[in-house]
């Protein structure tokens, strides 16, 4: 009996306490689940999940235990890239709806709907100023009413966000507003100098969400310094980046600056992202013991284009004895071919011997290939180099446990290294077909 009161007890608390995340995601046809998490200042927690009805209607029902906090939604693969966050302040149902061309859209919940509404509005405000400095328009007293509005507008959504989750991130998102009328070179300088002023990074509810990346990635990316190139420029914007978040723990600088190095080493600025490494991330890896990340960030800039080759030493034979040579002793060709295969390797049985016949077409001592066979068993790798009588073979025992391989941050086969006489690195083709095109326009 006392079992049964206690769980009509709590059976109301369970009920009417309550909140849901729902909507509609269109068109339907084009997702099919939902997963929700939440978002914490180093990890994301697992909530729950949903499958989309036909009509791409869903429904998440949240715990009554649930903290207030940024939660993340994910609703399609790759996971980083199609996501959105959410401000769930415990009160209240959230009611969205969401497509991929106009994003997501509050039908209910005053913390969305507010952030969002001051995202439009001082956007708008941003397009107004665009607009002014795009025309060079010489009108001061159009110019002070833009920067009036822009003023009245922060303080009015900072006004009516009192007490709420969503404050954090209008506060942080107040740019710089002058008092006087400036000119457009002035506004720039100032809107550089005070780019940060108002982002707090110990603030631990913008420590869940995206907002510091943002604000990252908008800093880095898109101020211009007259007379730097687009890598100057972003290795000066990182400084001043890591300057302005000096305050932040140390795992918040870890993970922006880990994810403004990736985006750097993705999209081919290698420099620039050995210049982060070296400056700020190894120690900051260092200084937690993340032997891991000091590993894959000397793995990255050791094969980084420029950098000499990663030696290793391997037995040829000579007058038919057996001698242990270097790759940096090597003095017998123009260019060189580092190439990971595996006898074992479909995709690697296919495109060597193509190699091997490419290299034949070539003109001699233009190219020396140096393959190295990533093999847990010898015997088929020593079946098939006989086939390859002009490469030279370095057996790579213990595969994805090689010594060299790890050296070169092999990850899969075949990868290929292509270097110039002195052991530089001066491409990493992905398929042969990209190996024959770099010979041939070089």
């Amino acid at each position: 009996m006392k079992r049964l009161i206690f769980l009509f007890a709590i059976i109301p608390n369970i009920f009417f306490g309550q909140h849901a995340i729902k909507g509609t995601f269109m068109p339907a046809e084009d997702f099919k689940a939902l997963l929700l998490y939440k978002i914490e200042p180093s990890k994301l927690n697992y909530i729950d999940n949903a499958r989309l009805k036909n009509d791409g209607s869903f429904e998440l029902k949240l715990d009554a235990s649930l903290a207030p906090g940024m939660y993340r939604l994910i609703y399609a693969l790759p996971e980083e890239d199609n996501n959105f966050d959410i401000i769930y302040n415990g009160e209240e149902d959230i009611e969205l709806t969401f497509d991929i061309e106009n994003g997501v859209v509050y039908q209910s919940s005053r913390e969305n709907k507010l952030l969002a509404s001051y995202i439009h509005s001082m956007s708008l405000v941003q397009q107004s100023l665009n607009n002014y400095f795009s025309k060079g328009s010489q009108d001061k007293d159009a110019l002070a009413a833009i920067f009036k509005t822009q003023k009245e507008t922060q303080e009015n959504f900072e006004a009516a966000a009192m007490g709420t989750l969503a404050l954090n991130f209008i506060k942080a998102n107040r740019f710089y507003i002058p008092d006087t009328v400036e000119d457009v070179k002035t506004y720039m300088n100032n809107i550089e100098t005070h780019f940060f002023d108002h982002v707090d990074f110990t603030n631990e509810v913008l420590q869940t969400s995206n907002f510091f990346n943002e604000r990252m990635f908008n800093y880095v990316l898109n101020m211009k310094h007259e007379g730097l190139d687009q890598e100057a420029n972003y290795k000066r914007n990182t400084d001043d980046f890591y300057k302005a978040m000096a305050k932040a723990p140390i795992k918040v600088k870890e993970g922006l600056l880990l994810d403004l190095w990736q985006y750097m080493a993705d999209e081919g600025f290698e420099e620039v992202a050995n210049f982060i490494a070296e400056n700020y991330l190894i120690a900051i890896a260092k200084a937690q013991n993340n032997e891991e990340l000091v590993t894959k960030l000397t793995v990255f800039k050791n094969i980084s284009l420029g950098h000499k080759a990663p030696d290793f030493s391997f037995e040829v034979e000579e007058n038919g004895q057996k001698v242990t040579k270097k790759l940096s002793d090597l003095q017998i060709s123009n260019s060189y071919i580092v190439v990971f295969w595996s006898s074992t390797c479909s995709h690697c049985l296919e495109q060597i011997p193509q190699l091997a016949s490419f290299v034949k077409t070539q003109q001699e001592g233009k190219i020396k290939v140096v393959a190295i066979g990533l093999e847990n068993i010898e015997g088929p790798w020593k079946r098939a180099i006989k086939d390859l009588p002009d490469f030279i073979h370095v057996f790579g025992e213990d595969k994805w446990d090689n010594p060299i391989g790890d050296t070169y941050g092999v990850t899969a086969t075949p990868t290929y290294f292509i270097l110039n006489r002195d052991k530089e690195i001066i491409a990493r083709p992905e398929e042969i077909e990209d190996v024959k095109a770099f010979f041939e326009s070089h």
